[in-house]
């Protein structure tokens, strides 16, 4: 680890992270005042965003669930590895997204989860990366907007290494 760390800088501090995630928690708390949320976490990056926003979010009844997609033809198809377990029908549902850059899988959760008629269906990110953005969406709640860089650390990774990390690095130059 201390490898993949010594190739990269220091990009948003844990204390800046924290001060993200509390910010939305509380955006969550007024806009779902008296409301069951469920949270979908879309595996693997998103289950420390997710754990550590449910903690701070003062709501009656938050249920977390886990949905694993994975891309493949490059993209043009996505297949579903793990799905959610809870009837969302009816139910206000927040996709919790750590960092959104294309959209194209983000979209077909969207469309996936709409198909079960939620009462509210919306999406919540740590990051938003827009330059990215090959499909036209938009979350409804945004921690930090970044340029387009490559980013390590809680929750995502380089080859499966570094989600781990409490801050957000970006390669060096």
């Amino acid at each position: 680890m201390a490898q993949l760390k010594n190739n990269m800088t220091p990009f948003i501090t844990k204390a800046e992270v924290d001060e993200a995630v509390t910010r939305l928690a509380k955006e969550l708390e007024i806009d779902y005042h008296g409301k069951d949320v469920v949270l979908v976490a879309p595996l693997k990056g998103s289950f420390l965003f997710m754990a550590d926003l449910a903690r701070k979010m003062n709501l009656p009844g938050v249920i977390m669930e886990y949905v694993y997609l994975k891309s493949i033809k490059s993209g043009e198809a996505i297949e579903i590895k793990k799905d959610i377990e809870t009837n969302i029908t009816g139910k206000h549902v927040l996709i919790v997204e750590e960092i959104i850059d294309a959209g194209k899988t983000l979209s077909f959760l969207l469309k996936r989860l709409g198909a079960n008629r939620p009462a509210s269906l919306r999406i919540v990110t740590l990051l938003d990366k827009p330059a990215r953005r090959e499909i036209p969406l938009k979350p409804d709640y945004i921690g930090l907007t970044i340029d387009d860089r490559y980013v390590v650390g809680y929750g995502m990774d380089s080859e499966e290494k570094g989600r781990n990390y409490s801050e957000i690095y970006t390669f060096s130059m």
